[in-house]
């Protein structure tokens, strides 16, 4: 069975990127990795409204006589078991979630993991957190005011697109670590590691489910 991203193993492949790269760069990174940014119970909803109204459909339009007490609670029962399918088919819910929304969702909380994980706490400013939303499939890269994301440029542009890509692409988190050490060679060039450079952050990404 393929890893996935909350199993410990991929925790594992994570920190041995995380310490590759700080090999090279005075940069400080974390990975943090959350099933889902938002709740999308309104997604839910209209999912068990639809089925709900499908069966309400079925229910007059049958040539059978069914009694009208039989009504409400099928029809209630539809629209749980809607919500319910909705929940658990990420796929149906992240297609019936405007991608607007989704993307102010996985912004919003990857700022608040910054803030949460202590990753502005180094002491000189350069701390990145890597956020991986699995439901929304997106990276939300947040660095710190010392890092200046203009002067990684492009070679440092395409490494995100990477770390979106791998992960759109494929459920498993090797191909996405794998592109996550091509951050290293921007972030090497314009902050070098230091002499007296130590590890402030733990390199064991943060998990919250």
């Amino acid at each position: 069975m393929a890893t996935t991203f909350l199993e410990d193993a991929a925790r594992t492949q994570a920190a041995e990127a995380v310490a590759a790269i700080e090999t090279q760069t005075s940069a400080e990174v974390v990975v943090a990795v959350r099933s889902a940014s938002g709740h999308y119970a309104h997604t839910d909803a209209r999912v068990g409204a639809g089925l709900a109204f499908v069966v309400l459909m079925v229910l007059l339009f049958v040539p059978q006589e069914i009694h009208l007490a039989v009504f409400p609670p099928v029809v209630l029962l539809a629209f749980f078991a809607g919500t319910l399918a909705s929940r658990g088919l990420p796929p149906l819910r992240r297609a019936l979630t405007s991608r607007k929304l989704q993307e102010e969702a996985v912004r919003t909380t990857a700022r608040a993991a910054f803030t949460e994980l202590g990753v502005s706490r180094t002491s000189r400013r350069t701390g990145i957190l890597v956020f991986v939303s699995l439901l929304e499939r997106r990276v939300e890269v947040v660095a710190d005011y010392g890092v200046d994301s203009a002067a990684l440029g492009t070679e440092w542009q395409e490494a995100l697109a990477a770390l979106s890509a791998a992960l759109v692409a494929s459920p498993s988190p090797e191909p996405f670590f794998q592109a996550l050490r091509r951050v290293q060679a921007p972030l090497a060039r314009v902050l070098p590691r230091m002499e007296d450079d130590v590890n402030e952050l733990p390199d064991m990404p943060g998990v919250v489910a």
